[in-house]
């Protein structure tokens, strides 16, 4: 089945809407099925791959955007360097961090897990668009929840949330301290394996103990017959 005029009205809906277009929107147009969407979508990629295209389409959650590869960054911001440059600090990656890990955090929560308050990161990040609010949780004071925008996916060039990397493993230690289970396990293989070594080279010393022990009796045995022919010796003398 042929999609060319489907696909010409995709791509000029997502060069003109400038945003993430949700599937929806675009079944509403055109009357068609998310299936044969996507496949347009598809189609539309590949040609734009086998042309070295300048642009690419990206899936962000339900949706599709239509923006300039990575690659030529360096060619297009010169364009836009009047543009003020958002900053995040350390801090506030650390909040968007655990936000985006735990959707649907409250504030307080989100303190209590960095041991300070987030205040500030929070309003930060909510002014360059990265989470958002998504509701007051049913409790005492009815505390804000965030999750992360469809912003930072694109930012970190994930379609959705379940591509974000593993956290590593943990547990708390005698002083209710984090100690990472990695590293745990990497401690407890190095020292298996000195005590493997050191049971090696006990084996290797005994191996050679009783080697010795063996060639001393072997050289003690070889030197026994010695005070036989002395005896002869003794003998001969008295017979003469």
């Amino acid at each position: 089945m042929e999609y060319s005029k489907e696909q010409a009205i995709i791509e000029a809906m997502l060069f003109a809407a400038g945003r993430v277009v949700n599937v929806k929107e675009i079944v509403t147009v055109l009357e068609i099925s998310a299936e044969d969407i996507d496949k347009i979508i598809q189609n539309m990629k590949m040609k734009y791959e086998e042309n070295e295209s300048g642009l690419e389409v990206i899936k962000v959650e339900d949706g599709y955007q239509l923006c300039t590869k990575k690659e030529y960054y360096e060619y297009i911001y010169p364009l836009f360097d009047s543009r003020v440059k958002p900053t995040i600090s350390t801090a506030a990656l650390e909040t968007l961090a655990i936000i985006a890990y735990n959707p649907k955090i409250t504030r307080p929560e989100i303190d209590t897990i960095r041991g300070v308050s987030s205040d500030g990161m929070i309003y930060k990040l909510l002014e360059y668009n990265m989470i958002e609010d998504v509701g007051r949780l049913d409790a005492p004071g009815r505390p804000t929840m965030y999750k992360v925008t469809a912003n930072f996916l694109k930012m970190f060039g994930i379609s959705n949330l379940d591509e974000l990397p593993d956290l590593p493993r943990y547990k708390l230690d005698e002083n209710e301290q984090i100690v990472l289970d990695d590293f745990v396990s990497v401690e407890n293989t190095e020292n298996t394996e000195s005590t493997e070594n050191d049971e090696s080279n006990e084996t290797d010393e005994n191996i050679e103990s009783v080697e010795d022990v063996e060639s001393t009796e072997s050289v003690e045995s070889m030197e026994a017959p010695a005070p036989e022919r002395e005896d002869n010796d003794e003998e001969n003398e008295d017979n003469e």
